[in-house]
């Protein structure tokens, strides 16, 4: 069996947040030999150019991957209605991944093949935590996973559960690590995150904010500021309704909401854990039982595509940790795995007979 490239184009369509993801979106399909278009986050272009330049100096021939920086209704319209499209690799918002797959159902008929499609598209990340947890390791990780990089992460945890009992500790402990970080230029070492990508991402987040405000306890934070640059500060809310917007939709910052429960409700948490959003991304689970842990990871291993053990819910490592989720965070095809790189191939089967045929009769005739 052969691995082909497939017949037509891979249209690459990249985030902002990970220098890293735009380049493999288009050298993985480049890799299984096809020819790619690369259609750049509007607010990552030079990063990827960089990328692309780097290619291109190494030796990537010219017309394997095409850099297309374009606006992204201009792009989606152009592939989905050639008749070439073969592939579409996607990292971005359920609405845009939504509106093209739609398109591509309204050129089926166009199409001299198939389409294949693979999306991620982000998350609603939870970390639970059992009262048998290490609860000082489990702020560590929790302040880690929400607030780096401003909470830009599709894996970034924005919804945490944990013991009424232990609440006062983890918060203690997490209001103290935040205290220590330094939000900044990133032009200074120091930095622990700095500024949101945009203007409008700015103003989706402190919308948020002010909704948490208006609706929930504010435990720290809550503060954002773009005279010098787009700041958002790590925010935590405190909620009593775990189906509470804060713990069901995206946000895409520096915005953690936890809802504590009483230690006997334990098991009806993790059923709101696993259907309060629908994402299916990133999760981590915090105990030191071992059964719990065995029977929580069972119950929950359709509410992500990444789990963590006693561990923060981002930081994927490629070849180790493949990378996704299901229901609206994506495809799931793995990045990071073998298999996903033969999503990008079209094999043929080839069967070579070194005996002259001799006769048109069934073996069971002769």
């Amino acid at each position: 069996m052969y691995l082909r490239g497939i017949e037509g184009f891979v249209a690459a369509i990249a985030p902002f947040n990970f220098t890293a993801i735009s380049g493999h979106l288009a050298t993985a399909p480049a890799l299984m030999g096809n020819v790619v278009l690369w259609k750049p986050s509007d607010t990552a272009v030079f990063s990827s150019y960089l990328v692309y330049k780097i290619l291109r100096e190494c030796g990537l021939p010219a017309g394997v991957i095409n850099f297309v920086p374009s606006g992204g209704p201009d792009f989606g319209e152009t592939i989905t209605s050639s008749a070439n499209l073969a592939g579409i690799n996607f990292t971005g918002s359920v609405p845009t991944f939504r509106w093209l797959w739609k398109k591509v159902g309204e050129n089926l008929e166009n199409y001299r093949t198939f389409p294949r499609l693979g999306g991620e598209c982000g998350g609603k990340n939870f970390h639970l935590v059992h009262e048998s947890a290490d609860i000082e390791s489990a702020a560590v990780a929790t302040v880690r996973s929400a607030f780096e990089f401003s909470g830009q992460k599709c894996s970034a945890c924005s919804r945490l559960y944990v013991p009424e009992s232990k609440w006062p500790q983890m918060k203690e402990k997490m209001v103290a690590l935040l205290k220590e970080l330094q939000i900044d230029s990133p032009l200074n070492f120091e930095t622990f995150t700095s500024a949101v990508i945009d203007e409008r991402s700015f103003d989706k987040i402190s919308n948020y904010i002010e909704y948490g405000k208006n609706n929930n306890k504010l435990i720290t934070g809550g503060y954002y500021n773009k005279s010098t640059g787009f700041y958002v500060y790590p925010t935590i809310f405190e909620t009593k309704d775990p189906k509470d917007r804060l713990m069901r939709e995206e946000i895409f910052g520096p915005v953690l909401t936890v809802f504590k429960y009483k230690e006997t409700e334990f098991n009806q948490v993790v059923d709101l854990v696993d259907t309060t959003t629908p994402y299916a991304l990133t999760g981590s689970i915090f105990a030191k039982d071992e059964q719990v842990m065995k029977s929580v990871k069972l119950r929950l291993r359709q509410a992500c595509g990444n789990l963590y053990l006693n561990d923060k819910s981002t930081g994927s490592v490629v070849n180790q940790q493949p990378f996704g989720g299901a229901r609206l965070s994506g495809t799931n095809d793995k990045p990071g795995s073998p298999g996903y790189l033969l999503k990008w191939t079209s094999p043929l089967s080839v069967k070579e007979s070194l005996v002259a045929q001799t006769t048109v009769k069934h073996a069971s005739m002769l």
